[in-house]
């Protein structure tokens, strides 16, 4: 097994690089990062040529991307034309651990993608164990009472919260359970941020202030989840081995968690192993919608000032992640299936 764990490693190198080249290509083509050097008002034009030197964007786009790669000497950037440094190191490169610095606030990029990675966890993670949970009961349940009344409605109501987009949940859901309940007297639930400034970040506060954007993201996923569990439990239900196992007279549900579920799960292992990685990239709308301090709104808020360190490096960690689950996947399938093995 660690053979082939270094053997996928090395695999996913160049599947990186050729990953980067594809997104910085496209990333450089975006927009001009020296239009507004990530700010609200435009960039003079006596320092509009000047600060495209400095920063090598006056050179082809191949070279570029190798100074963003490999790296270049480090670069004094005068913001101003007065002789005064106030950005510097913008390209280190990224082989040597260093993203740049970011265009619009002059830090690194690792910090400020550190600063916002954290919030993002704290909302992805609890929502993907809500999404698994709720989508383990409610797709078995369907599957041992397939085409009963409950069956049937329970799949009408996922369907139509498939259907939703995310925004319309998300705000609709505000409506109900903050604006209506607090019209009615009732204890509603916050709409923006993780807590409360008045009272600090609790957790406490951050459980409260977690329960509409986990609300909205899990709604959609429940869908997914479920009827992919239903389908192949129902698969694995008809199998021989499980007859057997009932012919024996093992306890039901010794027959449905252990025997049946544990082999149906194979599939979700691959669509979980597909969506973790994602986790890291935030939810776009549902931060945006809530304000909450994640990845998803910091990289909206980059991407509208062409802040091209940032973005490559929030793109470059999403992919770095997928490499990773997907090995992990594949160690989950050889754990869940004794008949998977990755060597001779």
């Amino acid at each position: 097994m660690g053979r082939y764990i270094i053997r996928r490693c090395l695999q996913g190198i160049p599947l990186l690089f050729f990953i980067s080249l594809i997104l910085f290509f496209l990333m450089m083509n975006v927009g001009d990062p020296v239009a507004t050097m990530g700010g609200r008002r435009l960039t003079r034009a006596s320092d509009y040529e000047r600060l495209r030197r400095q920063l090598g964007l006056d050179k082809p786009i191949y070279v570029q991307y190798l100074y963003w790669l490999a790296g270049n000497d480090w670069t004094k950037i005068d913001l101003d034309g007065d002789g005064s440094a106030e950005a510097q190191g913008i390209r280190h490169g990224v082989l040597r651990g260093d993203f740049g610095t970011s265009l619009l606030n002059r830090r690194p990029v690792l910090d400020v993608i550190g600063e916002r990675l954290p919030n993002t966890k704290i909302l992805m993670v609890a929502s993907e164990i809500v999404i698994i949970l709720g989508a383990l009961l409610i797709g078995v349940y369907s599957a041992l009472r397939q085409y009963s009344f409950m069956d049937n409605m329970i799949t009408a109501l996922l369907f139509i919260g498939y259907s939703m987009p995310i925004f319309f949940i998300a705000l609709i859901s505000m409506y109900i359970f903050a604006v209506l309940f607090k019209r009615w007297g009732l204890p509603y639930l916050p709409t923006v941020g993780m807590f409360d400034p008045q009272v600090g970040r609790t957790t406490g506060q951050l459980l409260w202030h977690m329960v509409l954007p986990v609300m909205s993201i899990s709604i959609i996923s429940f869908a997914a989840y479920s009827r992919y569990i239903r389908s192949t439990m129902l698969e694995v239900m008809g199998q021989d081995y499980i007859r057997t196992a009932r012919s024996k007279g093992l306890p039901r549900r010794e027959v449905v968690f252990i025997h049946a579920l544990k082999n149906a799960s194979l599939p979700i292992v691959t669509v979980v192993g597909l969506d973790l990685p994602l986790l890291l990239g935030g939810a776009v709308v549902t931060e945006r919608i809530f304000a909450w301090p994640g990845m998803g709104r910091l990289f909206l808020d980059h991407v509208d000032r062409v802040d091209v360190p940032v973005i490559m490096g929030i793109l470059m960690l999403v992919a770095v992640a997928v490499v990773i689950f997907q090995i992990l996947t594949d160690l989950v399938y050889a754990w869940l299936d004794p008949r998977i093995r990755y060597e001779k």
